[in-house]
């Protein structure tokens, strides 16, 4: 707790600059800059310059939300011809699509920074020279994807230990990259897509066989988007637009409001079953509405509606588990981190940034340093599909950042990585602090569950396995119900589930309280 300013993040050594930034007279702004940049380099499996990301932001002077959208979209070379045999890889070169995180960085310090650019970031710079040390999440990370990280000679002399896990405390240093950092702070974002970076990074892609061309960074510009919003018993939720999928999470809480749920315990069979049934029927409508609204109409306002809301809810039966597949546009044929900041005058961020699967397309520059993302694997391919592959189009993603507020004032902001689990873990936790009265910490570290329906899965090729997966650690009573409720079970151990969540809660007396998450190496810090 703090009354200064808080950070919460996915990694002790990015949210230590988050809070220096902020001690330093830097803004919630100054310091998203910092521990963006920061956890590119220290949490390298989960994002980076070479990656994507959404950065919502409250003014407290206003009480307005905006979202900087820096995503990028497919690479002009792409289309459907090129995949059609063999479907979209999921890493190698073929997989990476447009870096859009440092074009969204740049519109929101442009906006509301108050430090230089080139401080925020040198700090990651110096850390990408100095080095972070390997924990057992990393090591969890490298050993699923050895293959990729030793299919790329410059991935595996900075990722691995000669084509091996590295130990716990091994340090893992890159220059390259620290380079790279501190022309990107010395050039601006125009530099990265246009300028000297920007020629570097290009031959770096081109050596690598990627599709990305000059023309592909030079045509990327950063979308500055207006929040989409929703309200529940008396709270303000405010969400990333598509082509990020938050209106999910939006959709989940409206159906859950036309039930009363205060006859029930938060873990309870009857919560359970109630919250995963209606999460099968928001996925049914994030497959129909998910998309690049530039390219396809994606009018998410529809199912906000109450009356759409309690349509979905009538359909629900609280004795039965429904099976609802996402087969509608099936295919013939994950990582991301979070962070969020207040500030002394109460601004936030909520920013989620990603290279998808985990250490992304597993290819790395080796003049630049930069580990690119393997976003293709998240298209579709059928062209009836809302989000079908369309060269300069945005993909549809997961990655959303939700903002909380109460009578006009900020009352928290949290979220988490994750892939398709991000909106329901969201959910979980939202509805663990406002229904529950849970504090950050008890919401994130509580046990949790994730549903998967067949075709669900957003990576290539859109599987799913129709299971309900639970943390142990819930009651095994509530677990038979369940079962009696025709629900497929998987067990796995305690805080062995997905995602890492990061929360920061402002209570009335202007208290800041942030609480971070067991599951990776999650750090919270105020002041």
């Amino acid at each position: 707790m703090g009354q200064n300013g808080a950070v919460a993040t996915n990694h002790p050594q990015a949210t230590a600059i988050g809070i220096e930034i902020l001690r330093s007279g830097g803004n919630a702004f100054d310091a998203a800059v910092a521990v963006s940049l920061a956890l590119g380099v220290v949490e390298p499996a989960m994002s980076g310059l070479g990656g994507d990301g959404f950065f919502h932001v409250w003014l407290a002077n206003t009480g307005q939300t905006i979202v900087y959208n820096g995503t990028g979209p497919a690479p002009e070379a792409a289309n459907k011809d090129c995949f059609t045999k063999t479907g979209i890889p999921i890493s190698g070169p073929l997989s990476t699509s447009t870096p859009g995180l440092v074009g969204g960085l740049s519109a929101l310090h442009q906006n509301h920074g108050t430090q230089s650019w080139s401080r925020l970031c040198d700090a990651a710079a110096e850390l990408a020279n100095s080095g972070f040390f390997v924990t057992r999440t990393y090591q969890t990370f490298a050993e699923g994807n050895l293959e990729k990280l030793n299919a790329n000679t410059v991935s595996r002399e900075i990722f691995t230990d000669d084509g091996s896990v590295p130990a716990v405390g091994t340090k893992i240093i890159q220059p390259q990259l620290a380079t790279s950092l501190r022309k990107l702070g010395d050039d601006g974002a125009d530099g990265f897509y246009r300028g000297a970076l920007a020629g570097i990074l290009s031959e770096d892609a081109q050596s690598s066989g990627l599709m990305l061309t000059d023309s592909d960074f030079a045509n990327f510009r950063p979308e500055t988007q207006a929040s989409i919003s929703t309200t529940y018993r008396g709270f303000d939720i405010f969400q990333t637009p598509p082509n990020s999928t938050g209106f999910v999470f939006l959709q989940e809480l409206k159906i859950l409001e036309q039930f009363d749920i205060t006859k029930f315990d938060y873990g309870s069979a009857d919560l359970i079953h109630l919250m995963v049934e209606i999460k099968k029927r928001a996925f049914l409508d994030r497959e129909r509405y998910g998309t690049d609204p530039r390219f396809t109409d994606s009018n998410v306002g529809e199912i906000l509606r109450k009356d759409h809301a309690s349509s979905k809810a009538a359909t629900i039966d609280m004795s039965t588990s429904s099976d609802i597949p996402l087969m509608q546009f099936q295919q013939k044929s994950k990582n991301t981190t979070y962070f969020c900041i207040i500030d002394k005058d109460g601004n936030a961020v909520s920013a989620i940034q990603s290279i998808n699967s985990a250490f992304g397309s597993g290819v790395t520059g080796s003049k630049t340093g930069i580990l690119f993302n393997n976003r293709m694997a998240y298209w579709h391919l059928d062209d009836e599909h809302p989000n079908f592959l369309r060269p300069g189009k945005r993909v549809r993603h997961t990655m959303n950042a939700p903002i909380i507020a109460q009578n006009g004032k900020l009352w928290g902001v949290f979220g988490t990585p994750g892939a398709d689990n991000q909106v329901q873990i969201n959910f979980q936790v939202a509805v663990a602090l406002m229904d529950y009265g849970f504090d950050p910490q008890q919401a994130v570290e509580v046990a949790r569950w994730t549903s998967s329906q067949a075709n669900q899965a957003a990576n290539w090729p859109h599987d799913g396995n129709s299971c309900l997966t639970l943390e142990s650690g819930i009651d095994d009573n509530v677990l038979r119900d369940l079962e009696q409720r025709g629900h497929k079970l998987k067990i796995v151990a305690p805080l062995a589930g997905p995602c890492s969540v990061a929360c920061i809660r402002l209570l009335d007396n202007g208290i800041m309280m942030a609480g971070s998450d067991p599951r990776r190496d999650g750090w919270a810090a105020a002041y």
